[in-house]
């Protein structure tokens, strides 16, 4: 079932959960083990990151080093197959123009298509650990709107060969990512949100956007979008602050704001415990504040604390 078909059936705010696939070497249970907990609160589909190959230098016997390509976590497609299968819920895999061709882009989809996969978040991608900007992969896409539109393609039954321009049509529901504090490459956020609309007019069906800890962000950046012509809805993307070095790494990492309010409480804390108390209590308060006002979906950012957004929603269901 698509995203947006979730969304107009819906009679309340729905919720739905990000994971990231297992580290190279783990199980499928360690998913499972991530998921269980969260499951009895019904999420209407569970996204699952998609991450590009890093490069390496290992050494060699006579001393000279050699460049090595290596993907940590693989296996976004197997993964979204196996939530489907084990929790009967929607998967929604994401797609990204970072260390892929058009062609290994294409073939995905193709498996997606074959496992009844109906949805997927194109996005861009960061550039590599070791380098400053992004460059796309020789025959790959440097925007996501490039690659949103070789899936809109796709949705039409146009492919990459020459001889495949009436082929089978896939029915992918396509999600792009927002930034009510602007994307960091972007000079400003009123171009932002012109990027977003072309994605929008190009055939994009929602937004999802980068965590913010200050709803009223939120809520300034929904009414821009519709000023100016974005109707799709617009879902929140939440995360649990539950570290002291998160104040430091959030900011510095994803370009967003922490509220002075929120973060003098953190400082205030004395044990990484209740540092996590007060991040959850402010993430349950973000919770009922945005689902007060409408919201289609709050999407959480689960990374490795599961626990914690089980509890914020036992306290708002």
């Amino acid at each position: 079932m698509k995203v947006i078909e979730h969304i107009e059936q819906a009679k309340d705010t729905l919720i739905s959960f990000e994971i990231l696939p297992p580290l190279k070497g783990k199980s499928i249970e360690s998913i499972y083990d991530h998921l269980d907990p969260l499951m009895e609160f019904n999420p209407a589909f569970i996204n699952v990151t998609y991450h590009r190959s890093e490069h390496m230098f290992k050494k060699k016997l006579d001393g000279s080093f050699e460049k090595v390509e290596i993907r940590k976590r693989p296996g976004t497609v197997g993964i979204c197959a196996a939530i489907m299968n084990h929790y009967n819920v929607d998967a929604v895999p994401h797609l990204i123009c970072g260390g892929f061709t058009k062609e290994e882009t294409e073939n995905a989809l193709i498996d997606l298509a074959f496992l009844g996969v109906d949805n997927v978040l194109v996005l861009r991608g960061d550039a590599p650990k070791n380098e400053t900007f992004f460059e796309p992969e020789p025959n790959g896409h440097r925007y996501a709107i490039d690659l949103l539109h070789q899936v809109m393609h796709m949705n039409n039954g146009m492919y990459l060969e020459e001889d495949l321009q009436n082929g089978v049509k896939t029915k992918f529901c396509i999600g792009v990512a927002g930034y009510p504090e602007k994307h960091f490459e972007a000079p400003n956020l009123q171009s932002d949100l012109q990027y977003l609309k072309q994605k929008v007019d190009s055939g994009a069906d929602y937004v999802v956007t980068q965590m913010f800890f200050d709803n009223q962000k939120y809520f300034d950046y929904v009414k821009k979008c519709r000023e100016i012509g974005i109707n799709v809805p617009i879902i929140p993307g939440l995360k649990p602050l539950t570290t002291k070095k998160q104040l430091s790494v959030i900011p510095r990492t994803f370009q967003v704001d922490i509220p002075t309010e929120f973060s003098n409480e953190i400082l205030k804390c004395k044990t990484d415990k209740e540092v996590e108390q007060v991040g959850t209590e402010w993430l349950i308060q973000q919770s009922k504040e945005l689902k007060a006002f409408g919201v289609p979906v709050l999407h959480y950012y689960t990374l490795g604390k599961p626990l914690v957004v089980r509890k914020v929603m036992e306290a708002i269901q």
